[in-house]
């Protein structure tokens, strides 16, 4: 991930079915892409080998097509910068670069994702890496975790080049176009790979680190945030390492787990999306699984919910402990699973949270695009933020954690 941007992250058919293909390869084409299909979902490390086009497969520079595949991927352990894609960008940019940044980062508590010059440039960085390629392998950090908040396939991609299998994401961070990408966790095969990469590209002062070009300005402020919340999530494996009771919900069965846990006290890590107090009843906080589904904490106390400052935690990780019950969801008419949280000490928000700069009381947060855009500018949202991401938006759900 992360993380996130919203340049549109799709990942496009390209299965040889058109107008101009004939019935048989049209059917091929379905075939190839259910069997594509079929080895994403499968979990385990090894995702399989698959054809692209060479540079025409890069989508921006941490983004590629692969063919028979409709969905996107999220290469992990990279984030590089935005490419523009809207004339309000553009036009915005044309007034100045400090005058763009300020813009773009209005009051926001944390750093945003925006496009760059050097979003633009990583893209033909990545152009060129591909150039002549004609497949790539794909491979995961950790058998379970099959795709981000956003639906996308979590993947490291490897090239052949010069009789030997290149891992792109490692050489994305050594060429200096990211940063490495922790905000939902550190890689676990490739760590030190990463930061070894990392001291390289700073050292040299390449591209993002070469403080004359235009590129984001906060790098120190986004590495202080994403290794905090990429220490937090190893502290947790490492203390659930061989404990069935620690469940972290980015996990594809995660949902499972908490139902053979059903009765049984079990200590969870997820990303709060949503805080819903109610006037009468309890207060709920959502902890994001995905865009479409979430796992409930109840408070029946308003002062606990307080004393735990989960309020302030939004898209931020948590760990909470609790005993797993079931409750009927009045308002869908399902049952769903929960934790109610009694006691202050149930729930862990990590320190830094606090540590985050309020926003002006005086002062609501900026919207998602300039207050007057120009008549012609692009009516989509700018790009798809990363969970936790308080770019410039209206308030809205937020994830949490996969990329």
């Amino acid at each position: 991930m992360p993380r996130q941007l919203a340049l549109p992250l799709a990942l496009l058919l390209l299965a040889a079915a058109g107008c101009h293909t004939t019935a048989s390869a049209r059917r091929y084409s379905k075939e190839e892409a259910a069997r594509t299909f079929d080895r994403f979902e499968v979990a385990g490390l090894d995702i399989g080998e698959f054809p692209v086009d060479g540079a025409n497969a890069v989508v921006d520079g941490d983004t590629i097509k692969v063919k028979g595949l409709s969905s996107s991927l999220r290469l992990l352990g990279i984030d590089t910068e935005e490419t523009f894609k809207h004339d309000w960008e553009r036009k915005l940019f044309a007034q100045g670069w400090d005058e763009y940044l300020a813009a773009m980062r209005g009051n926001a508590v944390r750093p945003v994702k925006m496009a760059t010059p050097a979003g633009d440039d990583a893209k033909r960085w990545a152009q060129g890496f591909f150039a002549g390629v004609t497949k790539v392998k794909l491979e995961r950090d950790h058998p379970g975790e099959i795709r981000d908040y956003y639906g996308r396939y979590l993947a490291y991609v490897f090239v052949f080049k010069d009789g030997e299998w290149v891992n792109f994401n490692l050489e994305c961070v050594r060429a200096g176009w990211s940063p490495y990408f922790t905000k939902y966790g550190r890689s676990r095969r490739f760590h030190a790979a990463f930061v070894r990469a990392q001291e390289e590209a700073q050292a040299q002062q390449l591209h993002i680190w070469k403080p004359s070009e235009m590129h984001y300005p906060d790098y120190a402020e986004r590495l202080k945030w994403w290794n905090a919340r990429g220490d937090l999530v190893h502290r947790f494996e490492k203390e659930a390492d061989g404990r069935a009771e620690f469940i972290q919900l980015t996990r594809w069965d995660a949902m499972t787990q908490l139902e053979q846990k059903l009765g049984e006290e079990v200590t969870v890590l997820g990303a709060v999306s949503e805080v819903k107090p109610r006037e009468r009843g309890p207060t709920s906080v959502k902890l994001a699984r995905n865009r479409k589904s979430s796992f409930d904490l109840v408070f029946f106390d308003r002062d606990v919910l307080l004393a735990t400052n989960i309020a302030r935690a939004r898209g931020e990780y948590v760990q909470v402990r609790g005993v797993v019950t079931r409750y009927v969801n009045k308002e869908r008419g399902i049952n769903q699973l929960q934790v109610e949280v009694a006691l202050p000490g149930q729930v862990l928000v990590p320190p830094y949270v606090m540590e985050l700069r309020e926003l002006p009381p005086d002062k609501p947060r900026p919207p998602r695009k300039p207050a007057a855009p120009q008549p012609d500018a692009d009516p989509n949202p700018p790009t798809e933020r990363e969970p936790g991401d308080f770019a410039p938006e209206q308030d809205k759900d937020t994830d949490p954690g996969a990329d």
